[in-house]
């Protein structure tokens, strides 16, 4: 089975997408699974980092901002 594709604004690509969620975050970086169908960020804390995983970009503003205590992935 495939990955679903995403749908972006006019214009608008995974990358850039990515690119904007890494500006607005200082040290996180971002990207989206065409593979998996989700987007992920890899997300500095004060021990380590953490993975997480969202179903868009404005879920994965969430999942960063809640790195610590997001649920996905496990």
């Amino acid at each position: 089975m495939g990955a679903v594709p995403v749908v972006l604004p006019d214009g608008m690509s995974g990358r850039s997408v990515a690119a904007q969620i890494e500006r607005e975050f200082s040290g996180v970086w971002a990207w989206y699974g065409e593979a998996t169908g989700s987007w992920w960020a890899m997300v500095r804390l004060d021990r380590g980092e953490r993975l997480v995983e969202a179903l868009n970009p404005e879920e994965l503003r969430k999942a960063i901002v809640h790195a610590r205590g997001w649920p996905w992935p496990r």
